[in-house]
């Protein structure tokens, strides 16, 4: 948001609540709506506003095991 010059209020004015701009803050997971939004308003494709990080995936080998 800062390279583009882009204000809180300009993500409101578009569409995105308080309270969703609150999740992006605290790291919480974000509808596909509201990351199109944000890419609508920045001007850029998904891979530039978010990364994806491996997680503990015990739950994921959890699951496989009880599968078999």
């Amino acid at each position: 948001m800062k390279e583009k010059s882009i204000s809180q209020y300009q993500l409101l004015k578009s569409g995105i609540d308080n309270k969703t701009l609150d999740s992006i803050k605290k790291g919480r997971n974000i509808t596909l709506l509201t990351l199109e939004k944000i890419c609508i308003v920045l001007k850029c494709t998904p891979n530039d506003v978010i990364c994806f990080t491996e997680e503990d995936n015990s739950l994921s080998t959890q699951n496989k095991q009880q599968n078999k």
